[in-house]
């Protein structure tokens, strides 16, 4: 169990970052194939604000839930619990944002909704 949480949240915040600094690189979405139209009816004029939310927030919340599990801090759990809504929170956003359902979305919003399930089930353990 310990191992799939580990393996859940190196991918979410391996993932994260690396669209949150693609969409950086090129903020007008043509190196993820991102059509400008996703952004109609959302505040922001191209990807780069959503880039850098998705790689600090997402990517960084979930990299420092690895790394608390890579030292087995007592917080661990909570990181990845937190990861785990970071993830949920950001799909849930991007949907009702940009009206538009992508099965990544439904992917991702599985991931994180198990990495909250896992984490908190480890943690109840790790408590008892």
């Amino acid at each position: 169990m310990k191992t799939f949480l580990f393996i859940l949240i190196s991918f979410l915040a391996v993932t994260a970052t690396l669209a949150g600094l693609f969409m950086l690189s090129n903020p007008d979405g043509a190196i993820m194939r991102l059509p400008h139209s996703l952004l109609d009816g959302t505040p922001f004029k191209d990807f780069q604000i959503p880039g850098i939310l998705l790689a600090a927030l997402v990517g960084g919340v979930n990299f420092l839930a690895v790394l608390y599990n890579l030292q087995q801090h007592r917080n661990r759990y909570n990181w990845a619990i937190g990861g785990g809504i970071m993830i949920c929170g950001w799909v849930i956003v991007q949907m009702i944002l940009m009206w538009s359902l992508h099965w990544l979305q439904f992917a991702y919003l599985g991931v994180g909704v198990l990495t909250i399930l896992v984490a908190y089930q480890l943690k109840g353990k790790w408590a008892a």
